[in-house]
């Protein structure tokens, strides 16, 4: 889904009116600053019309219901309006919520909204707020988390009310902690004011944080994106927790501030409103009472009124039908993923059964032949098995008959996006699979595609389940001229004089969030020249991902 609003969700540590009243004034500072320097005594005066094609409008109620105070500014551009709410809540004695928003309406019915960016009026409020997120505070820089803190920001991560995600950057060794903050890391943290929980760990509080998490570190420079819900106890659940490194940091600093942004953006739209914001009432346009106008003034102002409800209520129609269109969308992939789920796991599970019977026998018959002690050592697959993309491509390259022709910089950026180890092992498998049906098909030993190769594995070859092997891309994709270029990678020019062919055929070797990772081969010329792969990274586009 299309992040095209901010939305900030947090309750205020004031009360009902000590909230308000900071709200109000600074919507009216920001309103004054450059480069709005709006007219709000306009607004005072009892018109809302505070510039030239610019409105804000407020209304507050307070009952047996609860309490709210709202403010809509609405700005028109050329290509649409850009409304800005701001909305205060309390219902009996419970805290006081505050909502930002910024979203940009289309004139074109058919226009895509542009994305909204952090405005500097979320900062502006979380400075004066006391805003919080469970147990934790939001507020719109980092905060440094000191050794003392990091029993308190355990608490936090684990805090089952949390809502907004917890970004926490380490500390490079060797680095200057005060440049590593002002230089690197304030830049970097800058659009997630109200979109996340921002800390940074002090070089003496990383070892201990690390040590108290085992399964969810962040060390050497790198920057974890924590979700609500973290179980320190549970190794497999670290996986839920994005990784940055380093690298990508220092070396793409712009690449990395989106990649960053991404995830909190995304989750501040798609999470259910809080009941108690969820039941306010549509704003709608009234007319303002003008003192001393004529009759038909007033009946112009009403009818004027009236048509910008019904302007509203078509915006209105227009967004939440692309709001329904991508949940649609997004339902579907997430169907389709955990249809596919469902069936690894369960080749998994049946391979897994497999494996332990036939280990527990042959351990049986070394026992029997008096090699026990062989038959039940512990087995150290680490030394074997790769732990990035860089050292898959660097193992590529020592392979006979599987030649790796793609842009590398794709491939190595699946290292910093990467839930866990579980892309790599995965790739891994495939490459192993891959070069064992080359090594054949080069030697005369095959008579089939790699897709049936994987249904009929021969013993001791190594094996990839042929679910997860794609022949050819749909007619769909091949017809359409923009992802057809996507799957057309270079190979040498004596496998094709243009120097490049379309590998429709490819591997799904990675799932569980947008990034969903293919490595996309070329096994036309394979019983000459073997296995050319042209792309390792994330899903390109299709009808389901574009």
């Amino acid at each position: 889904m299309d992040t095209r609003r901010y939305r900030m969700v947090v309750t205020s540590g004031l009360d009902y009116v000590r909230t308000g009243a900071e709200v109000d004034n600074r919507l009216r500072a920001w309103l004054r600053e450059p480069p709005k320097r709006y007219d709000v005594d306009a607004f005072a005066e009892g018109r809302n019309e505070i510039a030239r094609g610019v409105t804000l409008d407020h209304d507050a109620s307070t009952g047996s219901a609860g309490a709210y105070g709202r403010w809509r500014l609405r700005e028109t551009a050329p290509d649409g309006t850009w409304q800005t709410t701001v909305l205060i809540r309390q219902i009996g004695e419970g805290p006081t919520w505050v909502q930002l928003d910024v979203e940009h309406l289309p004139d074109d019915v058919d226009a895509f909204p542009v994305p909204a960016k952090t405005p500097r009026l979320a900062g502006s409020l979380l400075g004066v707020l006391e805003a919080r997120d469970g147990l934790a505070d939001v507020t719109p820089v980092l905060q440094v988390i000191e050794a003392e803190d990091v029993e308190s920001v355990v608490d936090e991560l684990c805090d089952e009310n949390r809502r907004l995600p917890i970004v926490m950057a380490s500390t490079p060794f060797g680095v200057d902690f005060d440049t590593w903050l002002e230089r690197t890391l304030d830049p970097l943290f800058r659009p997630l004011a109200g979109l996340a929980i921002l800390y940074v760990l002090a070089p003496e509080a990383g070892a201990l944080f690390n040590r108290t998490l085992v399964h969810h570190q962040v060390y050497g420079g790198g920057i974890r994106t924590y979700l609500p819900g973290v179980d320190p106890a549970w190794p497999a659940d670290g996986q839920r927790h994005r990784v940055m490194s380093r690298r990508l940091i220092t070396e793409k600093p712009q690449h990395a501030r989106r990649i960053l942004a991404h995830l909190p953006q995304n989750l501040a739209t798609r999470l259910p409103l809080p009941a108690e914001l969820d039941s306010v009432p549509v704003m709608r346009t009234r007319a303002r009472e003008a003192v001393g106008a004529s009759e038909l003034e007033r009946l112009r102002d009403e009818n004027n009124a009236l048509y910008e409800i019904v302007e509203e209520a078509g915006r209105e129609q227009r967004i939440r039908a692309d709001e329904i269109r991508d949940l649609k969308h997004e339902l579907r992939k997430a169907e389709d993923n955990e249809t596919l789920l469902i069936v690894d796991y369960d080749e998994q599970y049946r391979d897994l059964h497999q494996a332990k019977a036939q280990v527990l026998a042959l351990q049986k018959r070394l026992s029997v032949l008096g090699a026990a002690a062989d038959a039940y050592a512990p087995v150290d697959i680490s030394v074997t098995e790769p732990d990035s993309f860089k050292e898959i491509l660097a193992r590529i390259d020592a392979m006979t008959h599987v030649h790796f022709t793609g842009r590398r910089k794709e491939t190595l950026e699946l290292d910093d996006q990467a839930y866990g180890s579980s892309w790599v092992r995965m790739a891994w498998e495939a490459l192993l699979a891959l070069q064992g049906f080359a090594d054949a098909a080069v030697r005369g030993r095959t008579n089939c595609d790699f897709k049936q190769w994987c249904t009929d594995t021969p013993p001791g070859a190594p094996a990839l389940s042929p679910r997860k092997v794609v022949r050819d891309e749909s007619k769909t994709v091949k017809a359409k001229a923009a992802w057809r270029n996507q799957r057309t990678f270079p190979v040498p020019a004596y496998v094709n004089p243009a120097g490049k062919a379309f590998m429709g055929a490819h591997l799904r070797i990675g799932g569980g969030n947008t990034i969903a990772p293919r490595l996309h081969y070329y096994d036309a010329a394979c019983a000459e020249h073997g296995i050319f792969i042209g792309y390792i990274g994330p899903h390109l586009n299709n009808t389901l991902t574009s």
